[in-house]
């Protein structure tokens, strides 16, 4: 049985990853601060199993990880861990620079220990994912797809200190040979994520009635990528990667941001109207574009597909509504999430 040391696992990503990691019996300790975006309550199906240990604590506390490591043995550490949302990156950089540079620094050299401390088989089958971002690559036009060998070229504090991180792993490969596989993905989208992000905040504000702000336009495009392909993404690259190698995940899924609105305004008004009638669609909003708001994302994920053979199995059609449906039956878990931490009118939009 395998047993994975999972950074950032009470987020979003990292918490689908590890509810499903889990469920295929694979050990998991799970190491996440629960700044304002983790949430326990995600996981609150596993955490009486026997295969799952929640602490919680830094990244960055060297002393705590080593203390893991030397406890639990993983095979693999897989980061989630990063502070991750845009606009506040641009309000508040440094945060974003300690979690995401200082604290991957860290997180690798103690890696880098405990596998130098490793015999054998051990040493050979370790492993340190890191999961990153296609926003490290910075704006597309209005033609192409990011590859692996993109160059980078980021926008906003948050993507320059994913960047850093990503240039960090591979250092580490290179110089100390720590057998490091890293993973750049489109927007992520799903149960369990936190209500800042533009699909939960979108479908949080139709449902009160309220206006649906959509920066700029609502021209800029992303690559939807729903939450389970991506998990099961990183499970292939984790299992058959090549060490040292990047591999970028997309969803298939290009989208503009208004059109992403419109469909959730269509599911909802089909699913729970509006009690005067209105269709949502006239909530929408259009609001001053955020600083540096890059324009196109889109993944080429064919060295993914053809070394690993994964592909995306959940159309946008079918994520979409999963997720509309999602939210609709876990109100409970929205107001939790909200409650006294987080307050929905700060946000303009995301994406």
């Amino acid at each position: 049985m395998s047993t994975w040391l999972v950074t950032g696992g009470a987020g979003f990503i990292g918490g689908n990853f590890v509810l499903d990691a889990v469920s295929r019996g694979v050990r998991v300790v799970n190491l996440d601060l629960l700044t304002y975006a983790g949430n326990p309550d995600t996981l609150a199906a596993i955490s009486t199993h026997d295969g799952y240990r929640f602490v919680q604590g830094d990244i960055g506390d060297r002393a705590l990880v080593a203390a893991l490591l030397a406890e639990h043995r993983p095979d693999a550490i897989v980061n989630f861990a990063a502070e991750s949302h845009v606009d506040r990156s641009i309000d508040g950089p440094a945060a974003f620079v300690q979690t995401n540079v200082v604290g991957t620094l860290g997180l690798l050299e103690c890696a880098r220990d405990y596998w130098k401390s490793l015999d054998g088989a051990a040493r050979d089958d370790f492993r340190f994912l890191h999961v990153s971002t296609d926003e490290v690559y910075g704006s597309l036009g209005d033609i192409g797809k990011f590859t692996e060998t993109t160059s980078y070229a980021p926008n906003s504090p948050y993507s320059a200190s994913k960047a850093a991180s990503d240039h960090l792993v591979r250092a580490f490969h290179h110089t100390y040979g720590l057998p490091t596989l890293t993973t750049n993905c489109s927007n992520n989208y799903g149960p369990f994520q936190f209500p800042e992000k533009l699909i939960p905040l979108i479908i949080a504000k139709a449902l009160a009635g309220d206006a649906l702000p959509v920066y700029g336009d609502g021209r800029n495009v992303r690559d939807w990528l729903y939450v389970g392909d991506h998990c099961s993404a990183i499970r292939a690259v984790l299992e058959r990667g090549r060490i040292g190698e990047v591999y970028n995940v997309g969803g298939d899924a290009e989208r503009e941001n208004i059109v992403v609105v419109k469909t959730i305004c269509a599911l909802l008004d089909a699913r729970r109207p509006l009690a005067d009638g209105r269709a949502r669609e006239s909530l929408i909003t259009f609001v001053k574009d955020r600083p540096g708001h890059d324009r196109r994302y889109a993944i080429d994920a064919t060295k993914l597909k053809s070394e690993l053979g994964w592909a995306p199995s959940v159309t946008f059609e079918e994520g979409i509504a999963r997720t509309v449906d999602w939210y609709l039956d876990h109100q409970d878990w929205v107001s939790r999430v909200l409650d006294g931490s987080y307050r929905l009118e700060r946000i303009g939009s995301a994406a």
